[in-house]
């Protein structure tokens, strides 16, 4: 067996004459020649889902976080309307690896340290440490750092993730999305920051005792953090414990 299952993924098949025009009026980045990392805006422009894109001529594949798969589908075909296209779920275990990639498996678009994806092939039971992995490039994670309705992809680095096209045209959330990219500069993000001590995911991080931010995702001695970055350039503390954070302003 090669790779390991993510059991934690579910993949939604998309097909029918007007699957692919249907999509491109509503993702953030449209499938291409590979695997492609993409999201679901809410009109506001806040995020609902992200998913991997894969354009298989006969049909698309969206490899999705299992918990947020039915809430999608139905968000699909809630825009569907009369456009021929089937929504369904295809029976098709999500595999991922590291080091060479087995035939028929893509290299993850967010970030090269997180290997390649495969879909149909088997693979075996869990054993990387994928959280040490993503804190270590700042790669958010699904239900923890990606919140539906409350994160704006701009800040979350989509970005930096190759998860936004801006030269695509509209989409649901695009006008928000494209003002925040031209007109704005980011004030708030993800970081990657050094944590010494122990705190749970969701405590305030202050600076000089000041909110500054919130702690996510820990792993390796690092850890995800969302900063006001104007806020941050003091001394960093979250609950107990104390973070660095090297791109901080002098």
């Amino acid at each position: 067996m090669v790779g390991e299952r993510a059991e934690d993924r579910r993949v939604l098949r998309l097909s029918g004459a007007d699957a692919r025009s249907f999509l491109k009026g509503l993702v953030t980045r449209d499938p291409g020649d590979s695997l492609t990392y993409s999201a679901l805006l809410t009109p506001q422009g806040k995020y609902l889902a992200d998913f991997f894109l894969l354009d298989r001529g006969d049909d698309l594949l969206l490899d999705v976080k299992t918990d947020l798969a039915p809430g999608l589908a139905q968000r699909l075909a809630m825009y569907r309307l009369r456009a021929d296209v089937v929504i369904e779920e295809a029976e098709l275990p999500v595999t991922r690896g590291l080091g060479e990639p087995p035939e028929g498996a893509y290299p993850d678009p967010r970030d090269p340290s997180l290997g390649w994806r495969a879909y149909g092939l088997e693979g075996g039971d869990p054993s990387i440490d994928w959280d040490a992995i993503r804190v270590a490039a700042c790669v958010p994670e699904t239900g923890v750092e990606l919140i539906p309705n409350d994160t704006y992809i701009l800040e979350a680095g989509f970005d930096r993730l190759s998860g936004v096209d801006h030269r695509k045209g509209c989409y649901v959330g695009q006008e928000v999305t494209a003002r925040m990219k031209h007109k704005t500069e980011l004030k708030k993000g993800f970081v990657t920051v050094e944590i010494d001590g122990e705190a749970p995911v969701g405590t305030e991080i202050t600076s000089d005792g000041k909110p500054a931010g919130t702690l996510f995702t820990k792993a390796g001695g690092k850890a995800i953090a969302y900063l006001r970055f104007d806020w941050a350039n003091g001394e960093l503390k979250a609950g107990d414990a104390s973070l660095n954070w090297s791109d901080a302003p002098q």
